[in-house]
């Protein structure tokens, strides 16, 4: 396990909540037993949709996951957090986890970090309002003239 002391970086929404393994990375992917390359497989139904959130480029070397509650539910698979580590995540942040998977993030480094339901909506809609957060190397936006 590395260790973590500080996450900074991009920040990527996916407002879903109830995120189970098989939607984190497809059974197909779990033939593999070494630790790397499941970033293409992560969300790879999802990645199908070009207008997925992960598909967009400022989800280009985000390092922080935004999501909802009990992300990381249903069997227990260490690819799913090998996945996430693979795409470029450090951190996901969310209002629960499932157990095991939290488990697995421990283990691998992956940071876990529950915010509450309110706690994550606040950073959503942060995300929302500057598009900095989430492409921290975009200008800010210019205020209309009053």
């Amino acid at each position: 396990m590395r260790a973590v002391s500080l996450v900074r970086g991009r920040a990527v929404v996916l407002d879903r909540r109830d995120m189970d393994h098989d939607q984190i990375i497809p059974a197909a992917w779990l033939k593999r037993v070494e630790r790397t390359r499941f970033g293409p497989g992560l969300f790879g139904a999802w990645r199908a949709d070009s207008g997925f959130v992960l598909n967009q480029p400022d989800a280009a070397d985000a390092k922080i996951l935004i999501t909802g509650a009990n992300f990381g539910c249903g069997s227990s698979r260490e690819h799913a957090v090998w996945a996430l580590q693979d795409f470029g995540f450090d951190a996901v942040i969310a209002p629960s986890f499932a157990d095991i998977f939290r488990g697995n993030s421990i283990g691998a480094g992956l940071v876990t970090a529950e915010a509450g339901e309110e706690g994550v909506a606040g950073l959503i809609a942060a995300v929302a309002a500057d598009p900095r957060l989430a492409n921290p190397t975009k200008p800010p936006p210019i205020p209309a003239a009053a």
